[in-house]
């Protein structure tokens, strides 16, 4: 795991929507725990705030770190996926969203940030620049959010394709496989460490960057071995049973300024 990634878990699990800014010392001594040296954790504090993805707030001689709004939404995004979206799509009712979107060569950037934001909103490419994804996607506004609406057409249907066929030809299920087996691989059976907030945090990093490009695909044409339920039932047992555990380590170790306070 990156030093930004726990960092991220750190602040989602203990600052978001608790009006909370965490103290330096306290982010330095929970990464640490988790393997982060003290080094790498001031540089990730220092990026983070380049990229306005935490706030400084120095109060007297010490200084504390808030989410920004953009992180907060990352961080939001990422809860849902985890705690209410899940790996297993055994709802799907059948219908499919469609973006067509045709770009110049003079936009390479603005075409990679939208395969990117498309990969991570469940789409898939057909053919050129037809890409697919399960349900009802706000594939309008993806493109709106990047201005490329003037570029791009959205539809949504259903198909008379043998649809295992299609999933298997759109999206590279090895690679999502892999992603459930390497976690499977790490943390069934027992956890490593015996630090719950360590394990906490990487738990939940890991989990997160196993499902962060999961299309959540319909699990009655997935083949019949999928891991992804059972890698969620890890998960879910150790975050749960470490939750606790992990808390009281935090509240021993963070410093928490209330928001209110910090200016």
């Amino acid at each position: 795991m990156q030093p930004q990634d726990l960092m991220l878990m750190l602040f989602g699990t203990y600052a978001l929507d608790q009006g909370v800014c965490l103290g330096a010392g306290g982010i330095i001594e929970a990464l640490g725990r988790a393997g982060v040296s003290t080094h790498a954790t001031r540089s990730t504090l220092s990026r983070m705030v380049g990229r306005e993805l935490l706030h400084r707030r120095p109060v007297g001689r010490r200084m504390y770190f808030g989410l920004t709004e953009r992180s907060a939404a990352i961080l939001r995004d990422g809860r849902a996926r985890i705690w209410q979206d899940g790996a297993v799509n055994d709802r799907w009712d059948g219908t499919w969203t469609l973006l067509s979107f045709s770009l110049p060569e003079s936009m390479q950037r603005e075409r990679h940030d939208l395969r990117s934001r498309l990969a991570w909103s469940g789409f898939g490419p057909v053919q050129g620049g037809l890409w697919i994804a399960p349900g009802r996607v706000d594939a309008a506004g993806i493109v709106a959010s990047l201005g490329l609406a003037a570029h791009a057409r959205v539809f949504h249907a259903t198909t008379d394709s043998d649809i295992s066929s299609l999933i298997s030809d759109t999206y590279d299920l090895p690679e999502l496989s892999g992603r459930y087996a390497g976690f499977l691989s790490r943390w069934d059976g027992s956890a490593a460490g015996d630090d719950p907030l360590a394990i906490r945090l990487r738990l939940t990093a890991e989990w997160l960057d196993a499902i962060r490009r999961d299309p959540r695909l319909p699990v009655e044409h997935l083949p019949a071995d999928w891991p992804a339920a059972r890698a969620q039932k890890v998960f879910r047992d150790l975050a749960e049973a470490y939750r606790e555990p992990a808390l009281t380590v935090a509240d021993g170790l963070l410093d928490r300024l209330p928001l209110s306070s910090s200016g």
